[in-house]
């Protein structure tokens, strides 16, 4: 009989040795900078993580940018910002690129900055000093500007709402023309200067109407210019029913604050508003959207309100594309899954883990796929049912409660190989730091024990999704493998595309992007 360890270390010789180590001291494999942008352009969070620091993320993105030809970066921006429905860092890299590429930077600014908080977003990282200089520059405020003189009034009034900077700083800053006697008036109101009372907008007038008489209606501006001055429960109800189901969903713990909730027919209102089919097909929410929304919800929401949302939730799984064929998901329950996925922000931290993460991705993959495999794993792997029927709450806690100890990437794969299961697609939910199965040297375990699998099942694929992207990976360099750093809604539509051949992997995702 043959030398096993022989020839497993002949096999281990012809795949891909480890360049680099992960955050956890173990041999991983580095991203090309190319990949790396892309992943934290598309799915990254410039928060605290578990295992790495805002800091480090945003020196990561930065040094990958400096690398890559600034076509590829501007593509990485659109599509972070227009797919990904990211606002940090598609922000970030295209104020890289009025400095790496100002040309570029002109094309790019329209398709990201598209509304007043992404423009505030702007002006707060080019006076930061992030991307090599303090103030806007020539070509950057003539950006600017431009926005300013093209936006609606309704958009202006938007942007009107929030700091740091605020849209009137903006506008000391870059001096807009306005075009007319309207937009004259309104900038000298925002600038608290003298203006012609006559000209400025129904909707001002009418605020400041209210101001000096709050007997009056409600005007019809943005409801956060209200919420700074005394309402009563009356007012916050009918601020209520004014807000859009977006809007509504995300402001439940200011409501809860203020009352609004504990009058029963509001409460019952609201609730049917969050829960509605009609509404919910036309708004088409998301469900990592949901879950993060659920996360943030207070204890002072009431329970029919939250079920709402969970009910909001629910619905949202039916439009994750559907992966056929005998599909294996391996959420990652070691310990450092249980940090918040979206990493540390003072006074802002989710209460949604990466845990949660997990099984939001196998609830959804169970709906679509009713006879996908869940094989969870820490340490080792942890045999628990997730009746693909039961309600995504109910999942995430099976999950949360096996505490799985340590970080054990390989542990599911070696099972799969060790059964000569056949399967069509892997994918493994984890922070990706993994160090139990450390090797010593050449290819890492992960890779070892995949080559078991398509061994016998040369047709499958291999999605390792890196909730928290640390810029490296513990499977690469085969075409049947697509690595995904960071979660977004996006994730899902990768996956069905990658799947099917579309597409292998995000730079090639990114490069279709048109700029």
């Amino acid at each position: 009989m043959a030398n096993k360890g022989l020839f497993a270390s002949a096999v281990a010789m012809l795949l891909p040795s480890t360049d680099t180590r992960n955050r956890a001291g173990a041999q991983a494999y580095d991203y090309a900078p190319a990949a790396k942008l892309a992943q934290l352009a598309a799915t990254g969070t410039l928060s605290e993580t578990f295992y790495a620091g805002a800091e480090t993320q945003l020196a990561d993105v930065l040094e990958a940018a400096r690398k890559l030809d600034p076509l590829f970066v501007a593509k990485a921006a659109v599509y972070a910002r227009t797919s990904g429905a990211m606002k940090d860092m598609p922000t970030l890299l295209t104020a890289y690129l009025t400095v790496a590429d100002p040309d570029l930077a002109v094309r790019v600014f329209g398709r990201v900055i598209d509304n007043g908080r992404m423009l505030r977003n702007f002006v707060q990282i080019m006076r930061s000093g992030q991307v090599g200089r303090k103030s806007l520059g020539t070509r950057p405020k003539r950006l600017v500007q431009n926005w300013l003189e093209r936006a609606s009034m309704r958009d202006l009034m938007a942007a009107a709402t929030g700091g740091d900077p605020s849209l009137a700083d903006i506008v000391k800053m870059v001096h807009p023309k306005p075009a007319d006697a309207v937009r004259k008036a309104f900038y000298g109101w925002l600038l608290d200067r003298p203006y012609d009372v006559a000209a400025l907008p129904a909707e001002i007038a009418a605020f400041e109407a209210w101001k000096r008489d709050g007997t009056l209606p409600l005007p019809p501006v943005p409801f956060e210019w209200l919420t700074s001055f005394p309402l009563t429960t009356a007012q916050w109800c009918e601020l209520s029913e004014r807000m859009g189901w977006q809007a509504l969903r995300m402001n439940l713990n200011t409501l809860a604050r203020n009352g609004v909730l504990e009058e029963k027919r509001v409460l019952e209102r609201v609730a049917e508003r969050l829960a509605d089919q009609d509404t919910l097909h036309k708004v088409r929410p998301l469900p990592y959207q949901l879950m993060m929304a659920l996360g943030q919800v207070s204890n002072g929401v009431p329970l029919a309100v939250q079920a709402a949302l969970e009910e909001a939730l629910e619905f949202s799984l039916r439009a994750v594309p559907k992966v056929p064929g005998r599909v294996v998901v391996c959420p990652d329950v070691s310990g450092s899954m249980h940090s918040p996925a979206t990493g540390y922000r003072k006074g802002a931290t989710s209460k949604v883990t990466c845990i949660d993460v997990a099984a939001l991705f196998a609830a959804a993959m169970l709906r679509t796929n009713r006879q996908a495999r869940v094989l969870p794993f820490g340490t080792t792997v942890y045999p628990v049912a997730l009746p693909p029927d039961d309600r995504l709450a109910v999942n995430t806690a099976r999950l949360a409660a096996l505490n799985g100890g340590g970080t054990n990437v390989s542990a599911p794969l070696a099972l799969l190989a060790d059964e000569k299961a056949e399967v069509d697609l892997v994918v493994i939910v984890s922070d990706n730091q993994s160090w139990v199965d450390a090797t010593r040297y050449g290819a890492t375990a992960t890779m070892l024990e995949w080559q078991r699998i398509v061994k016998r099942n040369p047709q499958a694929k291999l999605v390792c999704i890196d909730i928290q992207p640390y810029g490296t990976a513990q499977a690469t360099g085969r075409p049947e493998i697509l690595n995904v750093g960071g979660f977004s809604d996006a994730v899902f539509d990768v996956i069905a595309r990658f799947v099917s051949g579309e597409t292998r992997d995000w730079v090639g995702i990114v490069e279709q992007t048109e700029v």
